[in-house]
């Protein structure tokens, strides 16, 4: 639950909307895809788990089947993904609040929900887990029920906003491509943000009693579930109603219901996705603290980040988190309209780096174990290693089509070498700072006396 709940966020619930509007119902066919990749990723991650489970997840992965460098550069990049997917989430947070708030300033919301999950997180890991748990349920059963009142909608040929829904709402308006291919291929980086989440079921296995037995079926839960609920949600939002309904200024859920003319049920939903935000920020807030944690034990990251409170709660990486997001708070304030835009494809490069890292980190336990150097789980990544490679051309495919989309995306394209910057003289300065280890050739012998 707390993977798909990390994972079912504004991403699908919001950013869905503004995406349809953009590229039509071949949004149907980027979700489809980056769930592909997804699939593969999760799979290899659940191989990567079951041969030894650590709170510090890939990151410690790629120190072990990589380099130390991979582990500090991955464990950095999963950061920025969350920081700033924890900026888009309050962002969705004060957009929401804004249907029934229209004259609230966004920045205020975001600056009371952060000052609310901040506090969960920092009060205990069960309370983080109880919360995060019912938050997954109330999401579940949103989309459940959609689901399902979508399919008697279409079925029944239901007249919604003046139209009447059905399959023909697909292939009108303009065809499954209305903008064209390659702008449907544009919204490839804002769908793999919509995914980015479900690799928490890792990182929360360091956290779990008897993983081997519970990981394989939570991640296969998690893959399938989160085809249906994405896939499946995205094509019946095609068929109620013409792509060109929506918009990235409400939830298209919202405006399904808002267009029945049942006021009070869209006021329903738009509480449910404003618990999804919540939710998906409460994920980030854990999984950034225990991979800062993990980063300080190794003198990579500053050692405040990995003090731990009496409850096990790792505050300092919590709270070294939670100063980034008030930036995301003086975002919303200079730039309401761009923020979420912003923050959503910078989190994208988080998003690549970590499900590239597990990927290679897969290909290097599945080479260890060829040459008799580990026992591989039986818990494998189905097609190793053709979809491992099939895996990292897609996402190097991501990340080339962002230097050709809209502003936000190419800003984010063009940070690439700023972070590859940051993070080498990081690096040096983490070397630097470590004492010279003298080989055992060149030590001197001491007397016994």
């Amino acid at each position: 639950m707390i993977a798909i709940g990390g994972a079912i966020g504004v991403g699908l619930f919001l950013g869905a909307g503004g995406r349809l509007a953009t590229a039509g119902p071949a949004l149907i066919l980027s979700y489809a895809l980056c769930g592909t990749a997804a699939f593969f990723v999760m799979r290899a991650l659940g191989e990567l788990v079951l041969h030894r489970a650590t709170t510090g997840s890939f990151v410690e992965y790629a120190r072990e089947f990589i380099a130390p460098w991979a582990g500090f550069a991955s464990g950095w990049m999963y950061w920025v993904n969350w920081a700033m997917t924890g900026i888009a989430e309050i962002t969705a947070v004060a957009i929401y609040m804004h249907r029934w708030f229209p004259d609230l300033p966004q920045w205020i919301t975001a600056l009371v929900a952060l000052a609310f999950l901040v506090v969960v997180n920092l009060l205990s890991v069960k309370l983080f887990g109880e919360l995060e748990f019912w938050f997954s349920v109330v999401k579940v059963t949103a989309i459940v029920v959609f689901l399902f009142t979508g399919v008697a909608l279409v079925v029944g040929g239901a007249e919604i906003g003046g139209t009447t829904a059905g399959l023909h709402n697909v292939t009108g308006s303009g065809g499954f491509f209305p903008a064209g291919v390659g702008i449907a291929l544009m919204t490839l980086q804002a769908v793999i943000f919509a995914y980015s989440g479900i690799e928490l079921v890792g990182i929360a296995a360091g956290e779990t009693k008897e993983p081997g037995k519970v990981l394989p079926r939570a991640i296969n839960g998690v893959v399938y579930r989160i085809a249906v609920f994405y896939v499946g949600s995205v094509l019946l939002l095609t068929m109620l109603l013409p792509w060109h309904a929506y918009s990235g200024l409400e939830s298209p859920f919202v405006t399904v219901f808002s267009q029945l003319g049942l006021a009070w049920v869209g006021d329903v939903m738009n509480a449910v996705v404003l618990t999804a935000a919540l939710s998906s920020c409460n994920s980030g807030l854990y999984s950034t603290g225990r991979v800062l944690k993990s980063l300080a034990q190794k003198g990579e990251a500053p050692v405040f980040t990995g003090r731990m409170s009496r409850n096990h709660v790792p505050y300092g990486g919590v709270l070294f988190t939670s100063v980034v997001y008030l930036a995301g708070v003086v975002l919303n304030y200079v730039v309401p309209k761009e923020a979420f835009d912003i923050a959503i494809a910078i989190a994208s490069l988080g998003v690549v780096a970590t499900w590239a890292t597990i990927i290679v980190c897969q290909l290097r336990l599945r080479a260890s174990a060829l040459r008799g150097e580990v026992e591989r789980p039986g818990y494998r990544m189905p097609g190793a290693p053709y979809t491992n490679w099939a895996t990292l051309g897609f996402l190097a495919l991501v990340l080339v089509l962002m230097a050709f989309a809209g502003t936000a995306e190419r800003v984010a394209f063009w940070s690439i070498p700023v972070l590859v910057v940051v993070l080498t003289v990081g690096w040096k300065a983490v070397q630097a700072r470590r004492p010279a280890v003298v080989p055992d050739e060149e030590r001197v012998a001491l007397p016994e006396n």
